[in-house]
């Protein structure tokens, strides 16, 4: 009877030590000091770049909303996931509905490492896996392009999830898998300015990666296969190979690549269609730069085949 307790007990310190390690591992890890002083105060002219960089608007606006109301970021679109559905929330500067009462560090710590000010773990259907490669400076511009945003009341409704994707918690112990700002592509120290930006507003900003790279399992994106396709978040197409592997882009120029982001229209004069549509009415809000150098970069990065299974014809 002794040792059977003995057993018990240390069952329960084992439970315990278990328990409190797991509870570590798993809580939020906002941003540093150092980062946070680097926010600076933000300037809304150049946060407008980040803005269209980040297609802020293709998941956070009405749902079909045209013209100016694309500014107005109610939230409320619904994305159907095998994990769930998730709904963006307002992101406007209402202060009660939306972000209006955030600083600047409370935005930071949403954008680059997914918690809340109230310090719970955002889903990462929100890309902050990407916007962590972003600078901070950046995203102070962006928070005071932001601020200036039309107003919204909207209160959009609650994720629709079950078990076990309704614990929040257990995100901290994902992030730890997938979570981090070093960049995807190495590049040489000598390699071109213009490679180097287009790197970071496709890995960073432009969260590229989040929609044209295989994810495993737990949803966290395939490094090895980037940009090579994927089996679409929602429904049951698929997102291009955009490397210059087999069924990819490789026989598309830099320049043509430029144009399609800018027009919208392929080298063989097809148009853009489905949710890249509204990629790329960002992506033609931005300077022939920056359009420039996203293409440079897509050159640079390495071939794959495509990374989503072969789709074969139906009969008939």
């Amino acid at each position: 009877m002794a040792s059977m307790k003995k057993l018990i007990g240390v069952a329960l310190v084992l439970g315990g030590v278990g328990a409190a390690v797991m509870s570590l591992a798993s809580a939020p890890v906002r941003l540093g000091g150092e980062v946070l002083a680097s926010l600076g105060s933000g300037d809304p002219v150049r946060g407008e770049r980040i803005f269209w960089a980040g297609g802020c608007t293709s998941c956070h606006a009405r749902p079909d909303a045209k013209g100016d109301a694309r500014l107005e970021l109610a939230g409320g679109m619904k994305l159907v996931t095998p994990f769930g559905t998730f709904v963006p929330p307002n992101i406007s500067p209402d202060t009660e509905a939306g972000i209006g009462g955030w600083s600047v560090e409370d935005f930071a710590n949403a954008m680059m490492r997914g918690v809340a000010p109230d310090g719970s773990h955002y889903y990462p259907a929100f890309p902050y896996t990407s916007y962590a490669r972003m600078q901070p400076s950046d995203i102070a511009d962006l928070h005071a392009f932001m601020k200036g945003l039309p107003a919204v009341s909207d209160r959009p409704p609650d994720h629709e999830l079950s078990f076990p994707f309704t614990i929040r918690r257990g995100l901290g112990l994902w992030k730890r898998l997938y979570l981090n700002d070093e960049p995807v592509i190495a590049l040489p120290a000598d390699a071109p300015e213009t490679v180097a930006l287009g790197r970071y507003l496709v890995e960073g900003p432009g969260h590229c990666g989040e929609c044209h790279t295989p994810r495993g399992v737990i949803g966290g994106t395939e490094k090895a296969r980037w940009l090579s396709g994927a089996v679409a978040a929602e429904g049951d197409g698929i997102v291009p190979n955009i490397t210059s592997g087999e069924g990819g882009i490789g026989d598309w120029s830099a320049g043509d690549i430029a144009a399609y982001l800018e027009t919208g229209f392929t080298p063989d004069f097809d148009s853009v269609g489905g949710s890249m549509a509204e990629v790329q009415r960002n992506m033609a809000r931005l300077r022939p730069e920056d359009r420039d150098a996203i293409a440079a970069y897509l050159k640079t990065v390495p071939p794959h085949p495509n990374g989503y299974p072969a789709r074969t014809k139906p009969k008939g």
